[in-house]
């Protein structure tokens, strides 16, 4: 898939607004079970920055949704550290991009054919299952991958969770994993419950399935009608066969509930059959699917394929294709968000898409929704592709009356009748008060959100309650939060008074690129605000620096230089950052280790992979100590690439360059040529 873009300043500025737009769907989608763009229009973003990652791997940085797999523990669970990460899955959307995947699979596994598994892709939640000497002990989520939500007691109400297996053979210790999920007749009746009782429904089953096992009373959980099908196991302290078809039949000889409708293929054509098959028949299932997962069965295969990023070369999901209604689009309404962008949303004559009833859609920008047509008082296409709120694909222009109306940005912004402007070049429009209680709230969440700042127990809803109750107008406001204000809101115990503070105190020491992330400045995401820490090393030294000593940063263009240096030359800005500096939040980082003269001055290496004899810091940190300097990214300026195990996609921009690729044997012995002891 072509990035379309042709220079890295581009390519960089483009990914990190894909990655802040993918995080804010996957917060909404997997923490809020808020979800507000459809599954496929998700996917296309996800293709999309991974077009542009794939082209300029340079660019990739840790953070990106394509590195890692979305979600995170959410507030009022215990904490599991999974043993081994619960990864996500590629997707394929068409079958050029399955047989693409089949290519990699033969080619990186270097055999011209393997079994596969075909497994209904089941629409629910992962959870991780852990037994010991044949009980149930543990279960958790996926969270972001590598820590989830201890949710044992929930996950004991789950009538076909096993808590004690059938069989005297398992493993002393295990984990498998599994979907959990909301039955259709089981979500009907939830929703309609809900409705009597005047409270907000689900959207899908998969929303209701994840607010359902995170209930802080089991009780409530138990009262649901969740499932569970068994589809992986995770590790083992034990013998277990050798290939993922024999030990799923070995799970459900212990007990465990295994999908019966898996089947095995030998080649591409019986996958597609098996795929038309259930694409077909899917809505004669008792439970929601969107398409289907292929893996490939045998263990020794798997291995040698490994992962890239978040995901597993050795499986991937095909998905089915949208699935579409016509409905009356009434009105189009307005987000505000924490820059003050001006987000339309749909709102839609109710209507039920694959079994869904489905009221709202998000819209991208005026732009999108003018080059579309969409008009309110429209009857439109809406589609699902999965089971989340739906895109608007366009108008049906047939059945226009002449009563429909042109969609035209507010000159006003809708939550504090401020004047709203689009910027040159720009697609989005924007508030121009700062102060805008809607951008207020976003920038609140956004500051104490786990990438930034990373206050844990201060989340939307205490932000909205110290909001209204006029504690707090700005963040700087947090750190002035006393522990009897605290205790004087509803619901506050004192427990979570003081994990609050204790929180808000450590959050004063994250380091400066935290900082410059959680201060919102437009176009400065995760990886711009690391590039700026590393180069200035202050804030005082960003503030004071000019556009023209910003852009010269390596991977800052004009754009984002300028956005920089205008955010610093706002009076608001600066009274919050002082704010923040009398509360004796961190503003500087600790010395950074210099680069000194020594036989390999004046040359850049880079690291890619892990190493075995010792951490990859302290192998920059002896390069350094020999005047060689050490990037994080290869560019055409690198003279060296060493080479770890399981090295990443910068391995595959060195050799666009011809850099020099050093392996671990070869650094060792430079390092010891030149004098420095590694042993």
């Amino acid at each position: 898939m072509s990035c379309g873009i042709d220079n890295v300043f581009d390519a960089r500025l483009t990914a990190e607004e894909l990655r802040t737009r993918i995080s804010q769907h996957d917060y909404l989608y997997y923490i809020l079970n808020q979800p507000e763009v459809s599954d496929f229009e998700y996917d296309q973003l996800m293709q999309q920055l991974r077009a542009i990652e794939d082209h300029y791997p340079e660019i990739i940085t840790p953070d990106s949704p394509t590195q890692r797999v979305p979600g995170a523990p959410v507030e009022g669970f215990p904490v599991v550290e999974h043993r081994l990460p619960m990864l996500s899955l590629a997707n394929a959307m068409n079958p050029e991009q399955l047989e693409a995947w089949y290519r990699r699979v033969r080619s990186l596994a270097e055999v011209d054919q393997f079994d596969m598994v075909c497994e209904p892709k089941i629409d629910g939640l992962a959870v991780a299952l852990v037994y010991e000497d044949g009980r149930f002990t543990q279960g958790a989520t996926r969270g972001d991958g590598r820590r989830g939500d201890n949710i044992t007691p929930n996950l004991k109400t789950i009538r076909s969770v096993p808590q004690r297996l059938r069989v005297d053979h398992a493993p002393q210790r295990f984990e498998v994993r599994g979907e959990v999920y909301l039955p259709k007749p089981a979500f009907q009746r939830l929703n309609e419950q809900l409705l009597d009782r005047g409270e907000q429904i689900f959207a899908n089953p998969r929303n209701a399935a994840a607010g359902s096992l995170r209930q802080k009373d089991p009780a409530k959980t138990a009262g649901r009608g969740l499932d569970i099908w068994i589809y992986q196991l995770g590790w083992a302290d034990g013998e277990y066969p050798r290939t993922h078809w024999d030990t799923l039949h070995w799970l459900k000889d212990m007990g465990f509930r295994v999908n019966p409708h898996i089947t095995m293929a030998s080649d591409l054509e019986a996958v597609e059959a098996y795929y038309r098959q259930w694409e077909e028949r899917r809505h004669q299932l008792e439970y929601e699917i969107d398409g289907m997962v292929v893996k490939v069965n045998e263990f020794r295969l798997q291995d040698r394929l490994g992962t890239v990023g978040r995901e597993p070369r050795w499986a991937i999901a095909y998905k089915f294709p949208p699935i579409q209604a016509t409905t009356k689009l009434l009105r189009i309404e307005i987000n505000v968000g924490r820059t003050g962008s001006l987000n339309p949303f749909a709102i839609l004559e109710p209507v039920q898409v694959g079994g869904v009833i489905v009221r709202k859609a998000t819209l991208h920008n005026e732009e999108d929704i003018r080059r579309k047509d969409i008009r309110e008082g429209d009857t439109v296409i809406v589609q699902r592709a999965g089971d989340v709120i739906p895109q608007v694909v366009g108008p049906v222009v047939s059945k226009r009356t002449g009563q429909e109306k042109e969609f035209r940005t507010p000159s006003r912004c809708p939550r504090c009748n401020s004047k709203v402007v689009r910027l040159p070049d720009e697609a989005m429009s924007y508030c121009t008060n700062p102060a805008c209680p809607a951008q207020v709230f976003r920038w609140l969440t956004h500051f104490t959100s786990r990438g930034a700042t990373d206050i844990d127990g201060l989340g939307e809803r205490w932000c909205a309650v110290l909001l209204s109750r006029g504690l707090i107008a700005d963040p700087a406001d947090i750190y002035g939060l006393t522990r009897e204000q605290l205790l004087e809101l509803d619901r506050m115990g004192p427990a979570l008074a003081d994990k609050i503070l204790r929180n808000i105190e450590a959050s004063k020491q994250r380091p400066l690129s935290r900082l410059l992330f959680a201060l919102g400045i437009r176009h400065v995401g995760s990886e711009i605000a690391t590039l700026l820490a590393n180069e200035m090393g202050s804030l005082d030294r960003i503030a004071s620096a000019s556009v023209e000593e910003l852009a010269a940063i390596e991977g800052i263009g004009p754009k984002i230089a300028t956005s920089i240096h205008e955010y610093f030359r706002t009076p608001r800005n600066l009274e919050i950052i002082e704010k923040l500096h009398r509360a004796g939040v961190r503003m500087e980082d600790e010395e950074r280790p210099r680069t000194r003269a020594g036989p390999l001055s004046g040359k850049t290496f880079v690291i890619t992979g892990s190493l075995e004899s010792m951490p990859r810091s302290r192998a920059e940190e002896l390069l350094r100590s020999l005047g060689a300097k050490t990037a994080d990214s290869v560019t055409k300026k690198t003279d060296y690439l060493v080479v770890g195990e399981a090295p990443g996609s910068k391995l595959q921009k060195a050799q666009q360059y011809d850099t020099k690729l050093l392996d671990e044997a070869a650094l060792l012995s430079l390092l010891e040529e030149n004098g420095v002891k590694t042993a």
